[in-house]
């Protein structure tokens, strides 16, 4: 069940890192790292010339993508998350780190791999539309969506499986679904972009 019906506010995130180091235990759970060794194995060892990864949080996942792509550039809107993730990764010097609330503010580039695990039910049926515009200019043609999303209640403004069916429903004939599995607690789904 859904609660917010507007999307989650940056100084929501913020105050979350701030008010415990591991919010959503990524770092100590084992349930969280066989969900991101899933993650990069959906990949299938795809040759990524430049990927986004949306609400990297404190660098878990993006840590397990950064060996699988030529560039990557990971967003998050809590600045002390960021921080940590930045020095996970800073044996990576093609991963780079940027402020940005997802889809208020975008990148310009292109992207052929872009990874969206446990964000898009953070947003309202708005910003859902605005990701799927946004996906459907910056995305290249045989580009790969991977998306991961937790199946139980929540009081955010989507559940797991709307989040996924409308951001679907948005981009319409722009995708083509790949992969749909659904784990214990969790889906992903891998979408390729069509013409």
């Amino acid at each position: 069940m859904s609660g917010h019906s507007s999307s989650l506010t940056p100084e929501y995130f913020e105050s979350m890192f701030q008010g415990t180091q591991d919010p959503w235990n990524l770092e100590t759970s084992a349930y969280e790292k066989a969900k991101h060794d899933h993650t990069v194995r959906a990949l299938s060892g795809g040759n990524y010339r430049r990927a986004l990864e949306v609400g990297c949080a404190r660098g878990m996942l993006t840590s397990l993508l950064a060996p699988a792509v030529s560039s990557l550039l990971a967003i998050d809107v809590s600045g002390t998350a960021l921080r940590a993730a930045r020095k996970r990764c800073a044996s990576n010097p093609h991963v780079m780190f940027a402020n940005m609330q997802f889809p208020a503010r975008t990148p310009e580039v292109a992207f052929d791999l872009v990874v969206l695990s446990e964000v898009v039910y953070y947003w309202d049926d708005a910003d859902i539309k605005a990701a799927a515009v946004w996906l459907a200019d910056h995305l290249l043609l045989g580009g790969t969506i991977i998306l991961v999303h937790w199946l139980g209640e929540t009081d955010y403004p989507q559940s797991g499986d709307d989040a996924v069916g409308k951001l679907q429903i948005a981009l319409a004939e722009r995708v083509r679904i790949d992969v749909t599995e659904r784990c214990d607690q969790y889906r992903l789904d891998v979408w390729r972009r069509t013409p």
